[in-house]
């Protein structure tokens, strides 16, 4: 991986605030779009909340919940936040920076994650990819979306969309 790669893989989350910190300042909302935005988004929250109620980061390869079903339910529920955004800003602008950013970032994260997942987890991770691997049987646990901080996500998003309608109610 190249210094540039590794440098947007580890920057990843503060890249993602500062592309929502310009959506939020070139954002052209209306209730239509905000609504419809928010929609989109809370359901890409609520399929990140999924995933990470059945994730055990770095001690196995989780294969229950939406992992049955993609290798990156986390990456799936923030491409959606991404789409919301955009929707909800109604600016071509924020929807150039926010496919740039999910079109980057994601990627290189994703080769970056399944490496270390192949490194530490070698044959079990090579079934799991090829689909090959049997589901686990786990249920969700709030107490695991919690520790893999999900509720920073929702924050995020709760005042992202609070900025938002603020500049809607005040006509900004």
């Amino acid at each position: 991986m190249t210094s540039l790669a590794a440098f947007l893989v580890r920057r990843r989350v503060t890249l993602g605030f500062v592309a929502a910190l310009a959506a939020v300042l070139m954002a052209r909302p209306t209730w239509t779009t905000w609504t419809t935005g928010l929609v989109i988004a809370a359901a890409g929250e609520f399929f990140r909340i999924w995933a990470a109620g059945h994730l055990d980061k770095g001690r196995e390869v989780t294969r229950s919940g939406p992992y049955r079903w993609t290798r990156h339910p986390l990456y799936v529920g923030s491409s959606l936040i991404a789409l919301g955004v955009v929707i909800a800003s109604r600016s071509l602008v924020v929807a150039l920076i926010g496919a740039a950013y999910v079109g980057i970032t994601i990627p290189m994260a994703i080769r970056a994650e399944e490496a270390f997942l192949r490194r530490t987890f070698g044959a079990t991770y090579d079934l799991y990819q090829r689909r090959e691997a049997p589901p686990m049987p786990r249920r969700f646990s709030l107490a695991n979306a919690r520790r893999n901080r999900e509720h920073r996500a929702v924050a995020g998003l709760i005042a992202g969309f609070g900025i938002l309608a603020a500049r809607l109610l005040l006509s900004i």
